[in-house]
């Protein structure tokens, strides 16, 4: 493990009107570890995944990536990360409707410019790497839910981001899909080096992680996990 953090979120607070989400939370994520957040529904885990990747900017403390300050970025800075540096896989996967597999897989090296065949090659070998290639000419609405979030989890790492944010990636799964999901995704993180701050509510899926922070009540602390 690197000695200096590729993330870290430092005494954060954060609000919503009168509610309190965050309080002081600080969290130090290191480049290729697992990192499990889990609490309950409103314990602010995904508010701090969400400040940890720049979608909330914190009322106060800091988030900083590798020797930078998010919160000193402008927008257009923060977006570039998002679309490069940082790959996301939501619960419900969020893939476009109307763009195929293949299409949903190569839209980040798209927005990033590169060419449309470039990008169809490289989404082929990650629909491939995810046991999903058969679906690369269907849209999102005619393949099961455990096929759509293995494209989900392509389309993260596309780009080979540094670090990938998954907030409750199986959430809507059953638990066989839920499995066959984590343990693709566990793999290509590992071959690629890529840091993960994985959200969930199950101990079953926090203990594909390399550490366990457990949110409460927008506070956290946190134990490694036995191997």
């Amino acid at each position: 493990m690197a000695d200096q953090p590729l993330l870290a979120a430092d005494d954060v607070h954060l609000s919503f009107g009168e509610t309190r989400a965050l309080q002081g939370a600080s969290l130090q994520v290191y480049a290729g570890e697992i990192v499990a957040l889990m609490g309950p529904s409103g314990s602010g885990k995904s508010s701090l995944l969400h400040c940890l990747a720049g979608i909330l900017a914190p009322d106060a403390g800091s988030v900083r990536y590798g020797d930078r300050d998010l919160a000193q970025m402008t927008d257009s800075c923060r977006s570039a990360l998002r679309r490069g540096e940082f790959g996301f896989v939501f619960q419900f996967g969020q893939l476009v409707p109307e763009l195929t597999c293949a299409e949903n897989v190569a839209l980040p090296l798209r927005l990033a410019g590169t060419r449309r065949r470039e990008a169809h090659r490289k989404a082929a070998v990650w629909l491939e790497r995810l046991e999903v290639a058969d679906v690369a000419g269907k849209r999102p609405g005619q393949v099961s839910g455990g096929q759509g979030q293995r494209v989900a989890v392509a389309r993260a790492l596309v780009t080979r981001p540094k670090v990938i944010f998954a907030d409750e990636p199986t959430g809507a799964l059953d638990s066989l899909n839920g499995e066959l999901v984590l343990k693709l995704l566990v793999s290509a993180v590992r071959e690629t080096g890529a840091a993960v701050v994985l959200v969930t509510h199950e101990v079953r899926v926090a203990a594909y992680g390399d550490r366990e922070v457990v949110v409460r009540d927008g506070r956290i602390r946190e134990r490694e996990l036995a191997r």
